[in-house]
């Protein structure tokens, strides 16, 4: 089993930053997909970015050129960086592993982030 503990949600000024933490632990497969998905209260989950093993990143549209996910392998962990925060970015925003080679989903607690005007 797998166990991911996101941190660093909290309450910003729009324009301002913040920085998501997530540590996987457990037994986890070498070759892996991590990243962020955020749910504002009556949408669906949406995806915000992920990242692979090897490094390459994909991000949703609305937040490129603004978020950077990173992650070290060595800690199980990956990273959002959240600069120029919006209003419109406020959600619950939840860490997900996958391993696509077995069909295994985890996903996260969650963590909420709001971000006022």
């Amino acid at each position: 089993q797998v166990q991911l503990v996101e941190s660093g949600g909290g309450l910003v000024q729009a324009g301002g930053s913040l920085r998501l933490s997530c540590a996987a632990s457990g037994r986890i497969f070498n070759v892996n997909v991590m990243g962020w998905y955020r749910q504002a209260p009556g949408k669906p989950r949406d995806l915000v970015a992920t990242i692979i093993t090897s490094g390459s990143t994909d991000y949703a549209d609305s937040v490129k050129g603004r978020f950077t996910i990173s992650r070290d392998n060595a800690k199980n962990t990956v990273y959002l960086q959240m600069n120029s925060l919006k209003p419109e970015d406020t959600a619950v925003y939840y860490c997900n592993l996958r391993v696509p080679v077995l069909g295994n989903n985890y996903w996260g607690q969650g963590t909420q982030v709001t971000v006022s005007s």
